[in-house]
């Protein structure tokens, strides 16, 4: 979700500069490219708090940092250009598509909430219906299996490095969203994009019936 419907991380950025400013802490955009960036809350809170946060606390620390968030989104919803157009070719050609990412449901029910996703998505899974977190297959997994596809059936968009390694682990093919991250930040991926604009359903078509990667 975060960086492949939507730009987000500008205002990730923004709430956890507030919930770290409280904290006397001030990472800066380096340190969020390599920490905060398509990581899950228990890792970034643990990292920059320099010690493991879990457990309720881990709960109470996400829920603040994510209310933050979303109080600054709420009125910033914008799809990434050519998303909803896409997206709604993929349904149009038959497509199942669902939603699996790191944060959590309140801001899946925000995002796809305002565009109107969820009655076009035949699976929508957030950080507290898995148990292990990207690069962790487990999301990818659960998801084709409410798709009730095998992964060989699947393809992820993704924009971070342990996304894209998830999608992978899981035996999927990857469309490397370059949204947040250069092709050399990323593992290699079968299809790399820089938004939706002119992106056609038979391409993706393609991609799944092809054996090798790398597609042009």
């Amino acid at each position: 979700m975060d960086g492949v419907i939507c730009h987000t991380n500008p205002f990730h950025s923004q709430a956890f500069r507030q919930f770290f400013e409280k904290r006397e802490l001030f990472p800066t955009e380096e340190d969020f490219m390599l920490h905060m960036y398509g990581k899950n809350n228990g890792y970034i809170l643990s990292h920059f708090l320099r010690r493991t946060i879990e457990g309720q606390e881990l709960l109470d620390l996400e829920d603040e940092k994510e209310s933050l968030f979303r109080l600054i989104y709420k009125e910033q919803v914008d799809p990434i250009p050519g998303f909803l157009e896409f997206f709604h070719a993929l349904r149009k050609a038959g497509f199942k598509t669902g939603v699996a990412t790191s944060a959590p449901f309140a801001n899946l029910e925000l995002i796809a909430g305002k565009l109107d996703l969820f009655p076009h998505l035949e699976s929508a899974l957030a950080s507290e219906h898995v148990s292990k977190h990207k690069p962790d297959p487990e999301v990818y997994l659960k998801t084709a299996q409410n798709l009730s596809l095998d992964p060989s059936q699947c393809i992820v968009f993704e924009d971070s490095f342990s996304g894209v390694s998830a999608a992978k682990n899981a035996g999927m093919k990857v469309v490397g969203v370059l949204s947040s991250h250069t092709v050399d930040e990323l593992p290699v991926c079968d299809l790399y994009i820089e938004n939706y604009l002119g992106l056609e359903v038979a391409k993706i078509q393609h991609l799944l019936n092809a054996k090798d990667s790398l597609i042009q």
